[in-house]
């Protein structure tokens, strides 16, 4: 059986290089990459419906309550 990858979500605060694929102020999922976080990156699903990986300091971690993530993670 597939491990379901564990999704974060997060706020794009910067999209210097990357204004096609990435818009400040959005909510953005992440995936887990242990090896890209050891290197400052993210891997985010951007404006093209894919995965790509993103300075980390281009965003910043968000919470909320559950009912509200399940309906972000569910509408993305």
């Amino acid at each position: 059986m597939a491990k379901t990858q564990a999704k974060q979500l997060v706020v794009c605060i910067n999209n210097e290089d990357y204004p096609a694929s990435l818009e400040k102020r959005k909510i953005y999922v992440t995936l887990r990459d242990p090896a890209a976080e050891k290197k400052g990156l993210l891997r985010i699903v951007d404006e093209s419906g894919d995965d790509y990986l993103y300075p980390k300091s281009f965003f910043r971690p968000i919470a909320l309550p559950s009912a509200v993530k399940k309906a972000v993670l569910a509408a993305a």
